[in-house]
């Protein structure tokens, strides 16, 4: 792949790191749900960010299986309808690979604008789900979560490339 100028050449990500990252998202989520704001609307979905992270950077590793399986966790966990994370996270794994080489030429603040429709979109979906079960509509501060995510895009991006990066100690006898 041709990178950008002034993009840095990045190690191969850990596969434990992957799965130590979502599975603490997993539970930062089940924390934010059983703490002191409940299942409130305005409350980013930290698994959603972390999942469209790692299926913008490693689309083989993590994808719509993945997602679908979380979905099935958070669905257990919060006793939503069953399904209805699982449908929202496999829409945004699919979007987030189908449009991962795309959305890597940007630089993270251009992806987080680039991501915010699909944040809106996948929660728009679940709101769908819940309103044709029989739920109710959570309010205006709904649409404070897909802008929230948003903004913590480049956070995440930040944070979860930090065990890629090269250290900076140039050598003359090595090219890279």
């Amino acid at each position: 792949m041709i990178m950008r100028p002034g993009q840095q050449l990045l190690l191969p990500a850990n596969p434990f790191f992957i799965w130590f990252t979502l599975l603490g998202a997993l539970l930062i989520n089940m924390a934010l749900n059983m703490g002191l704001w409940g299942r409130a609307a305005w409350v980013p979905d930290l698994l959603a960010v972390v999942l469209v992270f790692w299926s913008v950077h490693q689309p083989r590793r993590v994808g719509v299986g993945v997602a679908f399986a979380f979905g099935l966790a958070l669905d257990v966990q919060q006793g939503a309808l069953l399904g209805q994370h699982a449908l929202a996270y496999t829409v945004l794994g699919y979007f987030a690979v189908f449009m991962h080489r795309r959305l890597l030429w940007f630089a993270v603040p251009t992806q987080a604008v680039q991501l915010f429709p699909l944040f809106l979109g996948v929660h728009l979906l679940e709101l769908m789900v819940r309103m044709a079960s029989g739920g109710t509509f959570p309010g205006g501060l709904f649409f404070l979560a897909p802008f929230l995510e948003a903004l913590l895009w480049p956070v995440a991006s930040v944070l979860l490339l930090v065990p890629q990066r090269r250290a900076p100690n140039p050598d003359d006898n090595r090219p890279l």
